[in-house]
């Protein structure tokens, strides 16, 4: 199955009901509207506290700019979300009894977890909130996909690359031994044996997904590929760590939804799976300072000593994904990189610049 066209996939999605938990941030928004595009019945539940309106209303207070930005960003998922037919319901994942109500309502054939801090840099700080919104909420989602694993087909989690810990050589794959460093990497693994404990205990069908360095539209999360725009555009450096040459497999959010769609609709029910999905090609962080400095002419570039916790990455490698899913990555970071600066050089002039 090396190759198989997107609209054949989703044709297999075309009776179900998939439930995003945690779904309004920025891969649980593009992936819902890309599902409802599909003509998939889709239900986006968060509580509205990671990455939320007033979250970004009341951070970073200095700076009205980046405030304004954020909040029109929010606002335009919510509007995008609703014009496409999401159904979003403001919703804590670790009531059971809440989320027991919201599925017996919604009766949802596929589920993908994706509540969690975004930031392995702000799960740092908040180590038991990191824990709780990762692991409490899949507490109550395991066990409730237990109880009704004859209707729920599958549950996806949206696991890290995190997970490998420091790579050991330039690629790793599905069967890596993961090393996890931190609270972020580690709650993330320990969602996974979760994972495959029920899968193995109660049958449950589960598919875990490894993404590496997203970026995209409206995201807020503060991941590098966004600092780097906005820092350049509000004339404050971008900082390359050790000079700028450690590697990411930097993936558009375009193609990690592809791919996540094609999970949830070749998974076969009752079974476990593990897939990277990512671009497949490891970039340094000066190669992404480069695509904004040609952008944005006089970005600063500044230098500083590589941080310690910080592990060494590479590329994913997406055999399995190829083969088993017919998943071919299509946004190379000179392309897909690219669209995404100038599409924010253009809110920016838009929000900031119409404030100036």
């Amino acid at each position: 199955m090396t190759d198989i066209p997107f609209e054949t996939v989703v044709e297999k999605l075309a009776d179900g009901r998939v439930m995003l938990i945690g779904g309004a941030g920025f891969i649980g928004h593009n992936l819902a509207i890309k599902l409802r595009a599909s003509g998939v019945e889709t239900m986006v539940l968060d509580n509205m506290m990671v990455n939320s309106m007033v979250d970004n209303a009341f951070h970073d207070r200095g700076d009205l700019a980046k405030r304004k930005l954020n909040l029109h960003f929010l606002m335009t998922r919510f509007e995008m979300m609703r014009d496409a037919g999401v159904q979003l319901i403001n919703c804590d994942a670790r009531s059971y009894a809440d989320l027991a109500q919201t599925f017996d309502t919604f009766k949802p054939t596929k589920v993908v977890h994706l509540s969690a801090i975004a930031s392995a840099v702000e799960a740092r700080k908040n180590p038991g909130l990191c824990f709780d919104l990762q692991l409490s909420t899949l507490r109550n989602v395991l066990e409730l996909c237990r109880l009704s694993h004859q209707q729920v087909a599958t549950l996806m989690l949206l696991s890290s690359s995190t997970v490998y810990g420091d790579f050991e050589s330039d690629s790793v794959d599905e069967v890596t031994r993961p090393r996890p460093r931190g609270i972020y990497a580690n709650t993330k693994y320990m969602a996974e044996r979760l994972l495959r404990t029920y899968h193995h205990g109660d049958g449950i069908g589960t598919c875990i997904i490894r993404p590496s360095a997203l970026y995209g539209e409206r995201c807020v999360s503060r991941r590098v590929s966004q600092a780097f725009i906005e820092n350049a555009l509000a004339g404050r450096p971008l900082l390359l760590e050790g000079g700028g040459d450690g590697l990411l497999d930097f993936t558009y959010i375009e193609d990690l939804t592809d791919g996540m769609i094609r999970a949830l609709a070749l998974h076969e029910a009752g079974t476990s799976d593990t897939f990277n999905l990512t671009f497949g090609h490891a970039r340094t962080i000066v190669d992404l300072a480069a695509i904004v400095k040609d952008i944005v002419p006089n970005a600063i570039l500044e230098e500083r000593p590589r941080a310690a916790e910080k592990p060494i990455r590479g590329t994913l490698r997406m055999d399995k994904a190829r083969e088993r899913l017919g998943f071919n990555p299509s946004w190379p970071l000179e392309r897909g990189y690219r669209q995404y600066c100038e599409w924010y050089v253009g809110e920016w002039e838009k929000i900031v610049g119409a404030n100036a």
